[in-house]
Parts: C-alpha cells; structure tokens; sequence
C-alpha cells in the first residue's frame, strides 16, 4: 500500500460477549424467523397494493394484508428491543444498531399513520394505498440496513475465524 491510504480496521459489529449472547439468546431465531415471515408478507401486500391501485379492484384483499404486515412489523419490533436487550443491555439504540432503530421508528410512524388513516377514513382509499406504498418504502430500506448488518456480522465472523487459523498456524510452527 501506498503511504496514507492503509485502511483503519472496521470497529466490530459485536464484542465477544455481545456475540455470545446474541448466539445463545432464542430471541435470534425469533428475529431470524419473523423477519422472512414479514418480508412474505409485504411481497403479497405490494402485489394486492399495485393491483387495486390499477384496476380499482381488491381493496379488502389489500387492506388485509397491510393489516397483516403491520401487524408483523410490530411484533418484529418489540421482540427486536428484546434482542437488543439481551445483547447490548439496552431495549433501542444500541450503538451497534442506532440508525437501523431510528429508522424503524420511521417505518412504524407511516404504516402507523396508514392504521390511523384506515380507522378515521381520514384518507380515501386510493389515498390510503399510496401511505400503505410509502410505509413499504421505508420497510425496504431499513429491511436492507438490517441486511448490511448482518453481511457485516458475517464478515466478522470470517475475519476471527481467519485471524485463529493464523494464530494457529504460528504456535505450530
């Protein structure tokens, strides 16, 4: 490398301990179940989404289901302050996860203001589909923070496992 431009290591995404609770805590799976589960869940709402949008037809189906993805969102939501709990010591904000929980809180507040629209016919359908539509566009973004969370959490655990055979390799020889 040329002087000046040596990368300063990444901060780790979990300290040993962190880890080994996150490994041992059921509240993982519990995450790594829903969050799939929801994911399905808003790929069949989209769909019902789009298809009243353009033909006007299928406004309970699509209703339904934004209920459904709301409903998980929420779950995932509470036991994620769970996890983070268990993990970090803290229900929201972890460090680790400050921005990723800041934005939930965005995703929560739009398909909570489509909740509200829905119950106080405040809004009109159509209108109530394109909140539904916005809400999903804060999902998918903080579905994908979540996602370079975990890619980094993968490489982590690469980067140790290299590190100990490295490690290994000198005692031996």
């Amino acid at each position: 490398m040329h002087p000046g431009t040596a990368r300063t290591p990444r901060k780790r995404l979990y300290t040993e301990d962190e880890r080994a609770r996150r490994d041992a805590t059921r509240w993982t799976l519990v995450q790594g179940l829903l969050a799939p589960a929801q994911f399905v869940a808003f790929a069949v709402s989209v769909v019902l989404v789009i298809r009243f949008l353009m033909t006007g037809d299928g406004y309970t189906a699509a209703t339904v289901s934004i209920i459904i993805k709301t409903g998980f969102l929420y779950v995932i939501m509470v036991t994620g302050a769970i996890w983070e709990k268990v993990v970090f010591g803290q229900y929201l904000f972890a460090p680790a996860f400050f921005w990723e929980d800041v934005f939930s809180f965005a995703v929560i507040a739009l398909h909570t203001a489509y909740l509200w629209a829905l119950w106080t016919g405040a809004l009109t359908p159509t209108e109530q589909m394109f909140l539904a539509l916005a809400a999903y566009a804060t999902y998918v973004v903080n579905a994908g923070q979540f996602l370079w969370k975990l890619r980094m959490a993968r490489l982590d655990a690469e980067a140790e496992a290299i590190e100990e055979n490295r490690q290994m390799a000198e005692v031996v020889v």
